[in-house]
């Protein structure tokens, strides 16, 4: 496959975008940054932006550099960047929590770690957009996932863009007739973090990597092509309600059509994914693909709760129990999912490629144990639903047993990850043949090809 050669780096990204879930998510466990209490505090703000910003980016950061080099068909441009944006985003991501966790206090040094937190993220992110828009340049025509990967990159300057201005406005270093905008472009950051830069990105993957693990042709026609078009309205509408903001005008009209526009988007890639089961020629599922379909199902729960939401005016009552569905059931539960997939396929290739056809190997799902797993990911999303419905019903106590569930969960999966980069759940005869290496943790191999 061209472009297939192993990223050096993205093990890194996916160790500490694993360690930033199970900081914010154990936070949330002991009752720091609870939402039920309200979503205006520094604390929650600290926990959003360690799922977000934190787990979030850097894991579908750490995909892409993997995975472009795949959709372009040509390899990593700038690939040298990738070490020096996960230390920005790591510094960025350390400063930002720490001035969102200190503000409550009042503390004077908090001002400084929110801007430099944040003028850091946006190095090491756009660093990351730097390395897919060159890669993507020398690639001629650009193929459907690789399209929508581009148009999540442009959600991702938006979300930088708003967030470095409000990251700013909260330090106090903005003129005065700027402060009022602080909060008014808070849900369009969000907007254009969670439905922009995650996931434009995550459909845009999961047109190549379900067909490639479902065996099943990749959707073409009209259909994704409309999907396509449907997403780069989303981003023209946001920034259309960005302007009209700052014009102190009123956005209804831009923003009922950003929900049509968002519903018929949703349908029509439904519809692809229908498309995308039906002509699988691997009729059973591996338990990735099956995650995988569970994390979408809550990506169409929560788009309908937010329309319904809004046409009985309960939107605001309802978006953080939204948000978090949206944050943690979709985006999060299609994480897992997909990692529990790429962390064993990536550790085979890094092991057993170079002796391939030379010695007996185990196969990818020879690495891990679905049985085993498999109990993990009910325990998570029944842990989401449970958290969801609490903060719903603002039942504080429900939340975070619900929190805790997902937080148990989710650590039994990444010791899952470990396991598979061990090669713990290999038959002894296979593990390592003559002529391979053990594969490190997180850190890449000498002999990776860079």
């Amino acid at each position: 496959m061209p472009g297939a050669s192993l990223s050096r780096w993205t093990m890194s990204y996916f160790a500490a975008a694993c360690l930033f879930l199970l900081a914010g998510e154990g936070l949330l466990v002991v009752g720091y940054g609870n939402p039920v209490a309200g979503i205006s505090g520094g604390d929650v703000l600290a926990v959003v932006h360690l799922i977000t910003a934190g787990w979030l980016g850097l894991l579908m950061s750490g995909a892409l550099l993997q995975f472009v080099p795949v959709l372009a068909a040509k390899p990593l441009r700038a690939g040298r960047l990738a070490l020096p944006a996960l230390v920005a985003i790591l510094a960025g991501e350390v400063g930002l929590v720490s001035g969102f966790a200190l503000i409550a206090s009042g503390t004077a040094v908090s001002e400084h770690l929110l801007a430099c937190g944040a003028m850091l993220l946006a190095v090491g992110y756009l660093d990351v957009a730097v390395m897919v828009a060159r890669t993507f340049c020398d690639a001629r025509p650009l193929p459907l996932a690789g399209r929508f990967v581009a148009l999540g990159i442009v959600g991702l300057i938006g979300t930088l863009c708003l967030g470095v201005f409000m990251a700013l406005g909260l330090s106090a270093l903005l003129p005065g007739d700027l402060l009022a905008f602080v909060t008014d472009v808070l849900p369009l950051h969000v907007a254009f973090g969670l439905g922009g830069w995650l996931t434009l990105s995550a459909l845009g993957v999961s047109y190549k990597l379900l067909p490639m693990f479902l065996l099943a042709g990749e959707p073409s026609g009209r259909r994704p092509n409309t999907v396509l078009l449907g997403g780069a309205s989303v981003l023209a509408l946001l920034l259309l309600l960005v302007l009209l903001t700052v014009l102190d005008v009123s956005g209804v009209f831009a923003a009922l059509s950003l929900g049509i526009v968002t519903g018929i988007g949703l349908l029509l890639y439904g519809l692809d994914l229908s498309a995308i089961l039906k002509a699988r020629r691997r009729r059973e599922m591996e338990l990735n693909s099956i995650g995988s379909l569970a994390a979408f199902l809550w990506l169409f729960i929560a788009f309908v709760w937010l329309a319904v939401a809004f046409l009985l005016g309960r939107l605001e009552e309802q978006a953080p129990a939204i948000v978090y569905l949206a944050g943690f059931g979709w985006l999060t539960g299609l994480g897992l999912a997909q990692l529990y997939k790429i962390v064993p396929f990536l550790t085979w290739l890094e092991c057993y490629g170079p002796v391939l056809g030379r010695v007996p190997t185990p196969r990818v799902q020879d690495i891990v144990r679905e049985r085993r797993a498999r109990l993990w990911f009910l325990a998570f999303h029944a842990g989401v639903s449970v958290a969801t419905l609490a903060l719903a019903l603002g039942l504080s106590f429900l939340f975070r047993a619900g929190v805790f569930l997902q937080f148990g969960a989710t650590l039994a999966l990444v010791l899952e990850f470990l396991r598979a980069r061990r090669l713990a759940d290999v038959d002894a005869v296979l593990r390592l043949p003559k002529g391979t290496i053990r594969p490190y943790l997180f850190l890449p191999s000498p002999d990776i090809r860079r």
